[in-house]
């Protein structure tokens, strides 16, 4: 019976191991194609960008240059107020980070509180406003009347408190155990040394996944530059900057500056120039990011379980 017993076992151990590794094949597959799918459009805007412009014309550049040049970097990096346009973007991303990633941790602790009492009215209030808005000439209205239009402060201030990321946040810190909050109490602490003595260490992962947000949306704006700094060229940004660059150098509108310039060269075109300035945007947030990837999973799955 016992030799029967191993028979019976054997295969059913078998097919248990095949559909493992079937799933696991199937998977690595997936995956691999996944990869390459979301690689290609940037391995090609990377080749086209160092291909010589006349040349890519011909068409048929996949993941290297088929005619290596740098004249398009070298027409994106003379463009004017360049240098201004890249010192304000590393400004403002860096202070905006800063001065969001510190309100918001502090509204989504306030509200996380249970003993806080309007915290459900001040939740559903936050995300009223992700859906409502007063507008874009009610509120550029409002800033030029609160002094923030032809400023560098109308890229910090406005963008201090978000909804979104507060919430986020605040479903972290709900998951922290009250005992630790408690036992501090005991000890004599107040709220302000909680919250950065004992919560924020504890959300440094979180942290890391709301300033990432913050992060990309500071360095990736240029909407606000046009419609509040727009006749204030020194607190330009370098987004504003390739926006306008790229829209002197498409097919359907290009001046006559830009289409001179082209032809002058011989080696720059429209489309090697718009891969050129999309490299250039993308460059900074990609070698960011492999630092805040492991913060960015942890903080995005973490506040999200319940038990």
């Amino acid at each position: 019976m016992a030799k029967e017993k191993e028979l019976k076992a054997k295969p059913i151990h078998y097919r248990a191991t095949v559909s493992n590794t079937l799933f696991v094949a199937l998977n690595t597959l997936f995956m691999v194609l996944f990869v390459i799918i979301t690689l290609y459009p940037v391995l090609n805007t990377l080749a086209i960008s160092f291909n010589d412009g006349t040349d890519a014309l011909r068409g048929g550049i996949y993941l290297l240059p088929r005619k290596w040049s740098t004249q398009n970097y070298v027409t994106v990096l003379q463009k004017d107020n360049l240098i201004t346009g890249a010192y304000i973007s590393v400004l403002r991303t860096v202070i905006g980070t800063l001065t969001a990633l510190a309100a918001n941790a502090l509204l989504a602790f306030i509200v996380s509180r249970k003993r806080f009492l309007f915290r459900r009215q001040l939740s559903l209030f936050w995300v009223i406003t992700m859906y409502v808005n007063g507008g874009m000439i009610p509120i550029f209205l409002l800033y030029k009347n609160l002094g923030l239009t032809n400023s560098f402060w109308v890229y910090i201030i406005p963008g201090m408190v978000s909804a979104f990321n507060m919430l986020v946040l605040r479903t972290y810190m709900e998951g922290i155990p009250e005992s630790l909050e408690e036992s501090a109490q005991l000890d004599g602490a107040g709220y302000m040394t909680i919250f950065v003595k004992i919560i924020s260490p504890l959300c440094l992962p979180v942290y890391a996944t709301v300033a990432l947000f913050a992060a990309v949306g500071q360095w990736n704006s240029w909407f606000d530059a046009m419609l509040y700094n727009r006749m204030s060229e020194e607190y330009t940004t370098l987004q504003y900057e390739l926006m306008k660059l790229l829209s002197s150098v498409t097919n359907q509108g290009a001046s006559a500056e830009a289409m001179k310039t082209a032809t002058a060269a011989g080696a720059v075109t429209p489309e090697t120039v718009r891969a050129a300035a999309t490299i250039v945007t993308i460059l900074p947030i990609v070698c960011l990011y492999p630092f805040l990837q492991r913060y960015f999973v942890t903080g995005l799955t973490i506040g999200g379980v319940k038990e």
